[in-house]
């Protein structure tokens, strides 16, 4: 078995299918390799790894993203529970820029997301205690960090919670045609 590579419509961000070996004991699964990676374009080291955990379903984290000189790529994945998983395009004069694309990951599937640089990036649980852990191509930066609103009309993304529990500094975040964004 090996690791399946799927582009989205914005072919940047990759839904990632780790090989998964199972037998009477349980699993066993390779989550990452360099160089079936690197083969399929994701080729930045990654240098920090996130753990986050919420108690209850329907907690929106996010849209988050570093200006340069610390942007982030990102490896996402979930350990229990189930999520939405959520990209933006904000990079200015892409032709996706404003665009959204998905996944639903869960310790179920066992599925990746990989979202570059120049992409705003959040989740919402679908199920209560839910863990996700994501690999980042960058050391967090609070002096970069930035974000957009996760409900901005002019993305439209369709959250599967109306009116999600979020963080204050979350609810505080602009729409994306007024972000602080170098993209």
């Amino acid at each position: 078995m090996a690791f399946k590579f799927t582009r989205l419509t914005i072919p940047e961000v990759i839904l990632i299918e780790p090989p998964v070996f199972t037998d009477e004991r349980g699993f066993f699964a390779e989550i990452y390799k360099r160089d079936d990676f690197t083969e399929h374009g994701i080729k930045e080291p990654f240098i920090q790894e996130n753990h986050s955990g919420s108690s209850l379903k329907g907690v929106v984290r996010g849209l988050h993203f570093q200006r340069k000189p610390a942007t982030q790529t990102k490896l996402v994945r979930v350990v229990r529970g189930r999520i939405l998983d959520v990209a933006v395009d904000v990079r200015k004069g892409s032709l996706t820029y404003g665009k959204w694309v998905s996944a639903e990951l869960s310790a179920e599937n066992r599925h990746m997301l990989y979202v570059p640089a120049g992409f705003a990036h959040g989740f919402c649980t679908l199920e209560d205690n839910t863990e996700v852990i994501y690999k980042c191509g960058a050391l967090y930066s609070p002096e970069n960090e930035r974000g957009i609103k996760w409900d901005d009309p002019a993305i439209g993304i369709d959250w599967p919670e109306k009116a999600p529990i979020l963080s204050e500094k979350d609810g505080r975040w602009p729409v994306l045609a007024e972000a602080d964004n170098e993209f």
